[in-house]
């Protein structure tokens, strides 16, 4: 008698979980931190919609058409599934980010959403610019939530500084002899996976460093040593390096924010970041730059 009661229970829970079955929305989804974490949730057998403004995603991956700055594309990921009711928000390219991440915050909410997971900075606290609105408004709702505050991804060497290693065999920045703690994507979406997952958020707001701090002058060195040729930290004030920031396809006022962080991190803010960290990757830079090394991006033109 024990034994059915037993069955029947399991059944019954069973048939609890199908019922209230728990998708993730990924905002960004082909993005840099998106895509490792994507295939974590793969891995793990989670229900998953991935969104970016073409809809077009990678089999066997579901996909959903969105645009942070078109409203009428927030209810197709619901569209493609109904059960969507957590959420990882990849903020919009703008400087004034909240009002259309706070549009569509609201309106996931009304569509059964508990959970969103945010990707902000590491220099930026809630209430601050930018991702730090969208933070202090998290914070403001009865909804869980966590906002993920990583250093300098691993791939913006790759994705951004390239195109002056490429030309030139230079890295610009304004950061002067200021030191980065850089971070593995994938060490970053695995924490991400665990607050999407886990039943309850440890951490709302982790600081997410890398295992190393690092200047330019020394990323020069190691990149020298991997492509085999000699690639220099090119120092630039503020200004200049906002010009390049533009030439690179960034808005004016987004290229002086960034500069201005620059200017920050010569100041020794990563440093500080650095000994506050929550966690710290276990991936080294040195590691990325050997996997990447073949990469057309920095490979010098020939002839």
């Amino acid at each position: 008698m024990t034994e059915v009661v037993r069955l029947k229970r399991l059944d019954f829970l069973q048939f609890s979980i199908n019922k209230h079955p728990m998708t993730i929305l990924l905002t960004g989804a082909t993005g840099k931190s998106a895509t490792p974490l994507a295939k974590l949730l793969l891995e793990a057998n989670k229900s998953v919609v991935l969104a970016n403004r073409s809809g077009r995603v990678p089999a066997p991956f579901r996909g959903a058409r969105f645009d942070w700055l078109d409203a009428s594309t927030y209810g197709i990921p619901f569209e493609v599934d109904a059960t969507i009711d957590r959420i990882y928000l990849i903020a919009p390219r703008i400087l004034d980010m909240l009002p259309p991440m706070k549009a569509f915050i609201d309106f996931a909410i009304d569509k059964g959403v508990k959970r969103f997971v945010l990707m902000s900075a590491g220099l930026i606290e809630a209430g601050g610019p930018g991702m730090g609105l969208v933070h202090e408004y998290l914070a403001s709702l009865s909804v869980e939530y966590c906002v993920l505050r990583p250093s300098y991804f691993f791939d913006n060497l790759l994705l951004i500084y390239s195109d002056s290693i490429r030309r030139s065999n230079e890295i610009l920045s304004a950061a002067e002899d200021g030191l980065i703690g850089h971070i593995s994507t994938e060490d970053i979406a695995e924490q991400a996976f665990k607050a999407l997952v886990n039943p309850v958020i440890e951490n709302a707001q982790p600081i997410l460093v890398g295992p190393e701090l690092l200047s330019y002058d020394q990323i020069a060195a190691m990149l020298s040593q991997v492509l085999g040729r000699e690639i220099k930290h090119k120092r630039l004030h503020a200004d200049d390096y906002t010009k390049v920031l533009m030439q690179r396809g960034m808005p004016e006022d987004y290229a002086q924010r960034m500069s201005g962080a620059d200017v920050i991190i010569a100041g020794g803010a990563e440093e500080r970041l650095f000994k506050r960290a929550d966690f710290v990757g276990k991936r080294r830079l040195r590691e990325f730059l050997e996997a990447n090394k073949d990469a057309q991006q920095w490979r010098a033109k020939t002839g």
